[in-house]
C-alpha cells in the first residue's frame, strides 16, 4: 500500500505525496473526497471543496471530485470503478464519523481496500482522511461529534474504522495554532493510557506509507 497521511492539509512536503506517484505528477488527475464536511451549510461545503482542489492543482494534479453521496444505495461496483481511474485520491480532513458513514454507504470502504491492497492508487489526506483507516474510532468523540452524522444523513454513527492501519492516527499534536490541539492531545494521553496502539502527528507532519518500507514520519 503507498499511502501519505498528513496532520493539516498538505503539510510540509507534499513531494513525499508526489513521490509516491507512478507517473509523472503533472499528468496526474486525483479524486478529491471531501465528505467528511458533509454536515456543513452547502456554500461552506462547497468553499471547502474549492480550497481542496486549488491546493492538489497547485501541486501541479488535476482534481476532480468525487461526492460519495452520489453512489449510496447504488451497486458498490460502481464507486470502485470511479476510483480506479484514478492514481491518487486526496481525503479530506473534518469529521470522521461523518466520513466513515459516507465510505460505508457508498461502497467506498471496499472499493479503496481492494484498490490499496493491490496498490493500483495512492491513498492520501488530512486529519480524519488519516484517523478514519484506523481499527477503530473510538477516543475521536472527544473531538468529533458522532451526531453529525445523523445531522449529515439520518443515520446512527459507526465506530469502526476501515482498518488500514493497525494502529489510529492522533493529528494536530503540539501545534498551537490548531483549535482542536488541547483535545487531541488528551485523546492521545488516553490512548497512551490504555495501551491503545496510535501514531500522533504534529502539524505539517505526515506518516509515509510505501509498500514494504518502513514507515516513516516527514
Amino acid at each position: 500500500m503507498r499511502m501519505y497521511l498528513s496532520s493539516f492539509r498538505t503539510g510540509d512536503r507534499p513531494e513525499e505525496m508526489l513521490a509516491l506517484l507512478t507517473r509523472p505528477a503533472p499528468t496526474a488527475e486525483v479524486a478529491v473526497v471531501a465528505n467528511a464536511v458533509d454536515a456543513l451549510p452547502a456554500e461552506e461545503r462547497r468553499a471547502a471543496v474549492e480550497r481542496e482542489s486549488a491546493a492538489m492543482s497547485g501541486l501541479g494534479l488535476r482534481p476532480f471530485e468525487i461526492d460519495l453521496r452520489t453512489f449510496f444505495g447504488r451497486p458498490s461496483t460502481e464507486i470502485a470503478q470511479a476510483l480506479s481511474r484514478f492514481p491518487l485520491v486526496w481525503v479530506r480532513g473534518g469529521n470522521v464519523f461523518v466520513l466513515r458513514q459516507a465510505m460505508a454507504r457508498s461502497g467506498a470502504d471496499r472499493a479503496l481496500s481492494g484498490l490499496l491492497r493491490r496498490d493500483t492508487l495512492v491513498y492520501a489526506g488530512y486529519s480524519a482522511g488519516a484517523c478514519v483507516l484506523a481499527p477503530e474510532l473510538r477516543g475521536l468523540e472527544a473531538c468529533d461529534d458522532p451526531q453529525a452524522v445523523r445531522a449529515a444523513y439520518g443515520d446512527e454513527p459507526r465506530w469502526d474504522g476501515l482498518g488500514l492501519l493497525d494502529h489510529a492516527v492522533v493529528p494536530h499534536i503540539d501545534s498551537p495554532g490548531h483549535p482542536e490541539s488541547e483535545i487531541l492531545g488528551a485523546v492521545a494521553d488516553h490512548y497512551r493510557a490504555e495501551g491503545t496502539a496510535h501514531r500522533t502527528l504534529r502539524d505539517g507532519q505526515a506518516l509515509v506509507i510505501d509498500g514494504d518500507r518502513r514507515p516513516r514520519v516527514c
